[in-house]
């Protein structure tokens, strides 16, 4: 393999040139020279559309579809690109989980997809062996590129999908690209199907065998490794840790990082490391500049979010993926389909909604109380497993079931991960152990909060809550010592204590075994996921009614429930005006300093000063709306008036009062999410984005309103700002 050192006053003199040649950051920089652009895909999770089924609509900031509009875009400025993804793409939507990822031998859309963008290799994920190693080769099987795993051999002590890494060559260029999966997949699906018949080796082991022989076949080294820069349970050898991999093996040029679903950009010495998010969230791109001996002169690492790229009509029209979109919208809106096609009858009801409404914007009840959606998860996991104790997570702080029909997206909205569940012997002491690793997601309570916290550090969908038991955690005391008054079948639980427990088959590996929190082993093992019991309990007991026992509450703590200050943060955390106290809590002691700090009454400004308040609409990750008469009326006595009024088409009178009532806020569910508004402004037709609201408000953007207004107008952090002479 050759080096690609060279001394600092030629690179700064390569450098100069570049800047003189081009903006872009890895440019060609002398004669000679090239371009070597790399782009990296991970944790897509199955989102080939950008939608999201569980909510039956589309995403504005996600999916295969737009990261392939921008794969062309750049395919079209370096011919020298090479497209890699690090795994994690056919499982975790309804589409992959329920539909596809269960018929194997048939075409999936997912590998269509990939195969039609022209991916040159893929890494294993350990989703990829969620069904176990036979499904995962057919699935895989079907991809035009190579499949990577390095560090993963079968039972015939062969790689386990026939290749460890590949060599790509661009403008005569040779990039080997090493795969490498978390060696924790037994962790989490043992017991699958030819999972516990495989080896798994430390990642930088099996990089460094892979290096050995490649030998002086490439010009450069790009690892793509599915896991995190640092160890996730092996923390003292690191066979799970990228990091580990970049220490043992100095000639890697490229580090790719995938798993953890969090953005990674970063450069150790002319190394980059770019990991992105999950969904076709983001893309990584590596952009390396190559002397004519194919030594590195520049390097550089960027993260592009897909909220403001189009969706490809490509992707999307690829007659497998169309076929899936509509499959699974079907299956949504019926539980699946007739024999004639046709969507069938909703998979049962409800009588009320399940969740309480949060009394602090953005701070979920339903893992501050017992709710009713945790005790039917419970309730259903206890009368499967025939269980003493059950224990479940609310995976989605929004997660909830409405009232009336039920289809299969609510059912994914409240469980959206296909476990199956086990039943396990525990001790008292070590259910006790268990809950105080849950508990441990609540910061601790001091005396002046008004409200109870959560540490950023441990992600929500960690919590579990049991049922089975009734106990009390107590907020004003640290980690490790919150669980008090346990008692099972109205006793207390003893420490030597024998019971069993329900838990899902990722919480027992990933927990309970990994964590040491128990000895037993699993006992029984369902034959169906937990939302296939879900979707039976709704066949067989609808309409269901929200039913909450309040096994369990927090304790230790004094909101200062009394104190109209406590309400009057309350007020402005829910006007929008401070933040929402996820990760802190506002303290008492602190009030002054928290009112300075909230921000203006209202959202629109006109030369510096907040003349109203206009109702919004935030694209997830996209642009902000703003309603069209609500502007007007804040704007109705200033420089930049405009009159706003329906005349078979939406007329904007510039510089005439706004005379109609300020709007009541109704309830309003956008009935377009996005869309093109041709408005009359004065006399003029002008075309502006806009979402329409029902029951029929129009919400333009700053952009938008510009063009409508001929005025300046930006918008920043939800703040309108008009400059108007």
């Amino acid at each position: 393999m050759k080096q690609k050192r060279l001394s600092q006053s030629l690179l700064a003199v390569l450098m100069a040139v570049a800047l003189l040649i081009s903006l872009i950051p890895a440019a060609l920089a002398a004669e000679g020279g090239k371009h070597i652009t790399i782009l990296g895909t991970s944790d897509m999770h199955g989102n080939i559309w950008g939608y999201s089924y569980e909510d039956n609509k589309e995403s504005a900031n996600n999916g295969m579809a737009r990261l392939y509009t921008y794969i062309q875009q750049v395919r079209a400025e370096n011919p020298n690109t090479i497209l890699i993804d690090a795994g994690d793409d056919i499982q975790g939507t309804i589409m992959t989980d329920d539909i596809y990822n269960k018929t194997p031998d048939e075409a999936h859309p997912v590998i269509a997809a990939m195969n039609y963008m022209g991916y040159d290799a893929m890494t294993l994920g350990n989703h990829e062996f969620n069904w176990g190693i036979p499904t995962m080769r057919k699935i895989v099987g079907q991809a035009e590129f190579p499949v990577l795993a390095a560090n993963v051999k079968g039972t015939d002590g062969k790689l386990v999908t026939g290749a460890g890494w590949t060599i790509v060559e661009k403008d005569g260029v040779k990039v080997a690209v090493i795969g490498v999966v978390t060696p924790d997949v037994p962790i989490w699906d043992g017991g699958k199907e030819g999972i516990d018949g495989c080896t798994y080796e430390a990642a930088s082991a099996a990089v460094k065998a892979a290096i050995a022989e490649i030998g002086t076949q490439a010009d450069l080294i790009v690892v793509s490794a599915h896991m995190g820069l640092y160890a996730e349970f092996d923390e003292e050898n690191g066979s799970d840790s990228a990091q580990k991999i970049l220490d043992d093996n100095p000639e890697i040029d490229v580090l790719q990082v995938a798993h953890n679903h969090v953005v990674v950009n970063e450069k150790q010495g002319n190394l980059v490391i770019g990991g992105v998010r999950n969904g076709g969230r983001d893309i990584a791109r590596f952009d390396l500049t190559l002397d004519a001996d194919n030594n590195i002169v520049d390097s550089a690492v960027e993260i592009v979010d897909m909220a403001d790229i189009t969706p490809s009509e490509e992707i999307r029209s690829i007659a497998l993926v169309a076929e899936a979109h509509q499959k699974t919208i079907d299956f949504i809106n019926g539980g699946g389909s007739g024999e004639d096609g046709q969507s069938g009858a909703a998979l049962g009801a409800t009588t009320a909604k399940f969740q309480p409404e949060n009394e602090i914007a953005g701070l979920p009840e339903g893992k501050l109380r017992d709710t009713a959606v945790m005790d039917l998860i419970n309730q259903i996991q206890l009368e499967n497993s025939g269980a003493d104790v059950s224990a479940a997570a609310l995976f989605k702080d929004t997660s909830d079931l409405p009232a009336g029909d039920i289809n299969y997206g609510n059912i994914f909205d409240i469980y959206k991960f296909d476990n199956t569940l086990y039943r396990v012997t525990v001790t008292g002491k070590e259910l006790k152990a268990y809950m105080e690793w849950a508990a441990a997601c609540y910061n601790q309570w001091v005396p002046g909060d008004i409200n109870i916290s959560f540490d950023p550090e441990y992600p929500g969908y960690l919590y579990d809550m049991f049922a089975g038991v009734d106990y009390e955690i107590d907020l004003s005391q640290p980690k490790g010592a919150r669980i008090k008054n346990v008692m099972f079948k109205g006793k207390p639980l003893t420490d030597e204590q024998t019971l069993t427990l329900a838990v899902n088959n990722y919480r027992y590996s990933s927990a309970l075994k990994s964590q040491g929190l128990v000895e037993g082993k699993k006992e029984w093992e369902s034959s169906n996921s937990i939302r296939d019991m879900i979707v039976a309990y709704f066949a067989e007991h609808s309409p269901v009614a929200p039913a909450v026992d309040n096994n369990w509450k927090i304790v230790g703590v004094d909101l200062s429930v009394d104190d109209p200050r406590r309400q009057e943060i309350i007020d402005l955390v829910n006007a929008g005006r401070l933040d929402a106290p996820y990760d802190k809590s506002y303290n008492l002691n602190d009030y002054d300093a928290i009112l300075a700090s909230a921000k203006p009454a209202g959202n629109v400004s006109v030369n510096g000063e907040v003349v109203g308040s206009a109702f919004t609409y935030q694209i997830e990750g996209g642009a902000t709306y703003y309603r069209l008469r609500d502007v007007a009326c804040a704007l109705k006595d200033t420089a930049a008036a405009f009159n706003v009024e329906w005349n078979g088409q939406v007329v904007v009178t510039k510089g005439a009062a706004y005379t109609v009532e300020p709007i009541e806020n109704p309830a309003m569910i956008p009935a377009v999410t996005e869309t093109t508004l041709s408005v009359l402004a004065d006399g003029q037709s002008v075309e502006v984005s806009a979402a329409l609201l029902s029951p029929g408000y129009h919400c333009v953007t700053a952009e938008g309103l510009s063009a409508l207004l001929g005025l300046t107008v930006t918008e920043a952090d939800g703040m309108l700002t008009i400059i108007a002479q």
